[in-house]
């Protein structure tokens, strides 16, 4: 069986192909193929020019296809098979994910119209934060806000997932950085705090977006008369990384300029690293003590310098280990996705022999 997996990230695409062996389910499956590139302009046009062609050899060995979609809400915590009706119900969580649940449904109908023959499931990153507990997912929000959904869900669960299943221990802070960035407090493998909340603008500096800030000062900009969408988009286009270095969100670039003494790539730098250390600190205290950080992520994996840096500024946590480990969220979404493929399928065959 063949598996094409679609990873749309608020900066990149990712497409990647896996084969499982039907007998042996236990074996992960083999990644056969996989492709990425910056998302640019519209994008079913660069779907078409781009990914197309690069799929036409291995239709053939294409059965089923995943994808990754931000915001499950509070419905979706499991993966989802794809029909009208989960596609209408998942086009109202669009304003909860606005960078990532429109184009990740675009490609859905993209892939749709091109096969539409081709059974297609969802995987979610808040899944793995539905076992949060309720002092995690609660915001001090009246009742009435409360009872509409608002609260906290967090982000990156696929990638958290990953992590915690390479790596299990009792007591694990999985952090992804790369453009989106936050925090997961796993215990024994289950979720239990995290730094992104009801959306993914919550909670560490990110390349545009500018995680957490005062609701207060938000209050007093559109007081000033800053619309709704001026505020949308300054939140998440022109802050994070961007905002505070008023050159780049990128950052190696970033890393490069400030060693050379740009002050804007400096104070990005050292806010990046301050918010990041409270974040990890607070994460610890969730756990009540930590066995391991895993650094992932673009960011995370691939900067030995802040592993470093991490490691010496927060030796007070005590022996802990360190490591960096590449993301991996089309090998996980391949391998949820294909044992619930094959749970479905063993349903639909027992519900025929029975009928």
């Amino acid at each position: 069986m063949g598996l094409l997996v679609l990873n749309l990230g608020s900066a990149t695409l990712k497409v990647a192909l896996f084969a499982a062996d039907p007998a042996q389910p236990d074996t992960p499956p083999q990644r056969l193929w996989e492709a990425s590139t910056p998302r640019s302009g519209e994008l079913t046009p660069q779907l078409q020019s781009w990914l197309a062609p690069q799929l036409q050899p291995w239709w053939p060995q294409i059965h089923v296809a995943g994808h990754r979609l931000v915001h499950g809400g509070e419905r979706f915590v499991a993966p989802t098979r794809l029909n009208a009706a989960v596609l209408q119900e998942l086009e109202g969580l669009n304003p909860m994910a606005p960078l990532h649940n429109p184009p990740a449904l675009e490609a859905i109908q993209w892939l749709q119209a091109l096969r539409p023959e081709l059974p297609q499931w969802a995987c979610f990153d808040t899944a793995f934060h539905s076992t949060l507990p309720p002092e995690a997912s609660t915001y001090a929000l009246p009742a009435a806000w409360r009872q509409r959904g608002y609260r906290r869900y967090g982000f990156h669960g696929i990638n958290h997932q990953h992590v915690a299943e390479a790596l299990p221990c009792a007591r694990l802070i999985s952090a992804h950085l790369g453009a989106g960035c936050s925090l997961a407090a796993v215990h024994h493998g289950r979720s239990i705090d995290t730094t992104m909340g009801f959306t993914p603008l919550e909670g560490l500096v990110m390349a545009s977006r500018s995680g957490s800030v005062d609701p207060g000062l938000l209050l007093h900009l559109q007081r000033q008369g800053l619309s709704l969408g001026e505020l949308e988009q300054g939140l998440q286009q022109r802050s994070g990384l961007l905002g505070l270095s008023e050159l780049s969100g990128d950052w190696r670039q970033l890393r490069l300029a400030s060693a050379d003494g740009h002050r804007g790539a400096q104070l990005a730098v050292a806010v990046f690293l301050h918010r990041l250390r409270a974040g990890i600190g607070a994460m610890a205290a969730s756990l009540g003590g930590v066995d391991q950080i895993a650094l992932s992520g673009g960011i995370g994996a691939n900067d030995p310098s802040m592993l470093n840096e991490l490691q010496q500024s927060m030796a007070w946590l005590g022996p802990v280990s360190w490591t960096q480990i590449p993301a991996d969220e089309e090998g996980m979404i391949a391998r949820v996705i294909l044992q619930q493929d094959r749970l479905s399928r063993a349903d639909r065959g027992s519900d025929a022999a029975g009928g």
